[in-house]
């Protein structure tokens, strides 16, 4: 149940007041205490207290907030997928502006989608602070030295978690530390660079207490922190650094990781990443906790992505997050298996593009990678367990939106009414307990043959992409009940109401290949393609793409001069070649500048509020 307590500040980097409500997610479930007034909350509770309500931002929402869920939600599906070409924005042209202005890249710092964001991780981070603001004034007695070093621990996590967050959107940001008071006149924090060497140590001194497990899920772990401090220090292209953190024999992530419930990392089934009833598995490094039906209205789910089911499938709204031509197109591959890196543009996947709703339509037999179908709903392949896609009828918009349909944050029909929940009594069913993977193993497997990669390792990197695939190529996985036609009506006509399937066939012609000798065979150049390419089949739609992108490329430091530029120009251009039926006025006005649209704009409101402390990003 959702508990809390209200409390007015001043977020430093921001200037703005807000009422923040604490509350709890899934875990440490106590009775709401009162106002943060230390000579009150100075007690192991109040700690406690204070520490749940940082938690409580982790999913990018809290009660009282600017702006929407789904345009602050940690999944980043705006930010991560839409901008960066796994997805359309979705709906209609005139539906969420400002989401259309990011996917045309054409937004700047007025854009409010970017300033609510920024709000939300500056809230996370006050939050942590608090923590360690509050740990001195205990003096009764009541947290042991070691309960105080874990308290510690934590918050430093989090308020890496959250500085984290926010960097990966802007790269110069205000790092704000629990020194900073509210009432002082120094929380006008300047952004004058990256501070990726503040976020690692947070997270290098948070693994360092932290314990291997946790008494409640959503907690983090020794194992969380030192993936976080990889991923951080990957930003940062220190990349022999991450190699060690995540591979040592003798202290690696990937050699002796485990959840918060103590399991060993293990890779499971690619589908249960996505079905909230098999959330927290072995794959779980660090999952971002929702819940339904907890006496929240809906509130404590997955508010993020609550705009993101098909129009006229499951829940029935909105019609947002629709995947494009090209990340399908990403899935085709040769006849072992093997991803078309260079041409999968070369022509597109069947699809039903302009083929009205209720036409009989039968999908293409491409060779395909398995992973498409969990991760696109397509029609005429079964969707979860919804039965066969009926494609037009559930695209709410499809001249401007594309064919294609999320899946990977939809709850099974089968597990509805337990998984699913109204969002604050407007939007039936669309709040789930589909918790989201802010890092999980597969994640993980590929920053290690990214570090590989970049120590020129390139039979290592084979090896942990092979890893990748074959449980890609393992039949457990791939989506059985092939379309064979369809039943006639009462006048003998095919009717496109009466499916036959055959459950005992794979849906579709699927394929995955090991590679053998070919990263040692084209050197290193080709092989950080293999594994970027690979990145994009795994973590599709699930908000990374964008600053994959941004990280790589040689303006932020990383190894590939231009390469975000080329990636999303070809994307660009293989969308608008597509033809006359698809209309997205979006597309054709989306220009990606280089030097600029790398990151985003700071938020103008925030330039203003700080007096002119923070600085605008180049080119904006």
């Amino acid at each position: 149940m959702k508990k809390s307590f209200k409390l007015k500040v001043i977020i430093p980097g921001t200037l703005m007041l807000v009422g923040l409500t604490y509350s709890c997610k899934k875990f440490l479930d106590q009775a709401p205490i009162g106002s943060l007034i230390p000579e009150v909350i100075a007690t192991r509770t109040g700690v406690d207290g204070v520490l749940i309500g940082a938690y409580s931002v982790v999913d990018g929402v809290f009660d009282g907030q600017a702006g929407s869920p789904w345009e602050t939600g940690t999944d980043n599906w705006v930010y991560g997928s839409v901008v960066a070409g796994d997805a359309f924005k979705g709906s209609n042209p005139g539906d969420q502006p400002a989401a259309a202005n990011l996917e045309a890249f054409s937004a700047t710092g007025a854009n409010d989608y970017l300033d609510h964001k920024w709000r939300v991780c500056y809230a996370g981070v006050q939050r942590a602070n608090d923590v360690l603001r509050l740990l001195p004034q205990v003096k009764d007695g009541s947290i042991t030295d070691a309960q105080k070093t874990q308290y510690i621990a934590e918050a430093r996590f989090l308020r890496g978690f959250f500085h984290l967050e926010a960097a990966k959107l802007w790269k110069n940001i205000p790092y704000i530390d629990e020194s900073i008071t509210y009432t002082a006149n120094n929380y006008n924090v300047p952004n004058t660079g990256p501070i990726w060497d503040k976020i690692e140590a947070d997270f290098k001194a948070a693994a360092a207490d932290l314990p291997e497990t946790q008494p409640q899920i959503g907690r983090a772990n020794k194992w969380a922190a030192l993936a976080f401090e990889a991923k951080t220090l990957m930003f940062d292209h220190k990349y022999a650094d991450a190699l060690k953190i995540l591979a040592d024999p003798a202290t690696g992530v990937l050699t002796h990781g485990k959840t918060s419930s103590g399991a060993d990392y293990k890779l499971g089934k690619y589908a249960n990443n996505f079905n909230p009833s098999t959330k927290n598995g072995a794959e779980g490094v660090f999952v971002v906790q929702a819940s339904v039906h907890d006496g929240a209205n809906g509130l404590n789910g997955n508010a993020g992505s609550v705009l993101n089911f098909p129009s006229g499938g499951p829940a029935g709204c909105c019609g947002f997050f629709q995947p494009t031509f090209d990340f399908v197109n990403s899935f085709k591959v040769d006849a072992n298996g093997l991803p078309l890196i260079d041409t999968y543009q070369n022509g597109y996947i069947k699809n039903d593009q302009a083929v009205a709703a209720g036409t009989i339509y039968m999908p293409g037999d491409e060779l395909v990678d398995a992973r498409l179908d969990w991760s696109v709903g397509r029609r005429g392949i079964p969707y979860l367990d919804w039965g066969i896609c009926p494609g037009a009828a559930w695209a709410r918009d499809q001249p401007n939106g594309g064919p294609y349909l999320p899946i990977k944050n939809v709850y099974y029909k089968s597990a509805q009414a337990t998984t699913s929940d109204s969002y604050g009594g407007w939007a039936a069913n669309q709040s789930t307990a589909n918790s989201y993977n802010a890092i999980r193993l597969a994640d993980v497997i590929l920053w290690a043959a990214e570090c590989a990669v970049e120590a020129n390792q390139l039979a290592d990197a084979q090896g942990y992409v092979n890893q990748i695939r074959e449980r890609a190529a393992d039949e457990t996985g791939w989506v059985k009940g092939k379309l064979t036609g369809y039943g006639n009506n009462d006048k003998g006509e095919p009717d496109a109401t009466k499916p036959i399937v055959n459950n005992s066939q794979l849906a579709a012609n699927y394929k995955v290949g090991l590679y053998t000798n070919q990263f040692v065979a084209n050197g290193q150049a080709w092989s950080r393609k293999a594994v970027y390419f690979e990145r994009k089949l795994e973590l599709g739609m699930e908000g990374h793409r964008f600053f994959d992108l941004s990280r790589w490329d040689a303006v932020n430091g990383g190894p590939v001069t231009g390469i975000m530029s080329t990636e999303i120009e070809k994307f660009l251009k293989n969308t608008r070649d597509f033809g006359d039926s698809f209309t997205s006025a979006v597309m054709k006005v989306a220009k990606f500048t280089s030097n600029k649209n790398e990151i985003y704009p700071i938020p103008q409101n925030q330039i203003d509020l700080s007096k002119g402390t923070l600085k605008q990003n180049p080119g904006y």
